[in-house]
């Protein structure tokens, strides 16, 4: 069985996302628009869509939904990093208010402040996705899709690709918009 995974389209980049709640820029819509039109034409018969409970997943997944005709459920442990306080505050004032403080700079256990640790999302992401595995494989449906973030995709590919996760070291870039096939079993 396929599952594809979906990062959701472009979004305000003058911000720290992760938990932030912003929605989608222009492009990042024309993005999503322009993917829905190529799964439609290739004939991939979604059924349904998981997707991260957060302002620009949700945005993405209700044009996908749209185009497939399918419906959505929403989950929040397919959001993407919780970074606490930073979440949403611009770069500048992030710099200043907590310089050097990077996704990349965190030890493997230390959190944000007010949010988690890679760990703790490591294994929460983990822990979603095998549960949502299980369910789709039980489930008599054609094809499912996940719409989510960078991170998240992340650590789902490398639990299904059997790769040690880290902050440190990025793995995997998937654009946004981006669609990725996973065969499961």
């Amino acid at each position: 069985m396929t599952i594809y995974l979906v990062r959701h389209g472009k979004d305000d980049e003058t911000i720290r996302g992760r938990w932030s709640n912003h929605e989608l820029m222009a492009v990042g819509v024309e993005q999503v628009n322009k993917l829905a039109k190529e799964i439609v034409a290739a004939n991939m018969n979604i059924d349904y869509i998981y997707s991260s409970d957060l302002q620009r997943t949700k945005e993405t997944s209700e044009i996908l939904s749209k185009y497939l005709k399918c419906s959505i459920e929403y989950n929040a442990g397919l959001r993407e990093t919780n970074n606490g306080d930073l979440a949403g505050m611009k770069h500048e004032l992030a710099n200043e208010k907590y310089p050097g403080l990077y996704w990349s700079s965190l030890a493997y256990d230390e959190c944000y402040p007010n949010g988690e640790s890679p760990k703790m999302f490591y294994n929460r992401v983990k822990t979603t996705w095998l549960e949502l595995k299980n369910r789709i494989l039980k489930q008599p449906l054609k094809s499912s899709m996940i719409v989510t973030h960078q991170g998240v995709i992340e650590v789902i590919l490398c639990v299904e690709n059997s790769i040690a996760f880290s902050n440190k070291t990025k793995h995997f870039s998937v654009p946004n918009a981006q669609l990725i096939p996973i065969e499961v079993k």
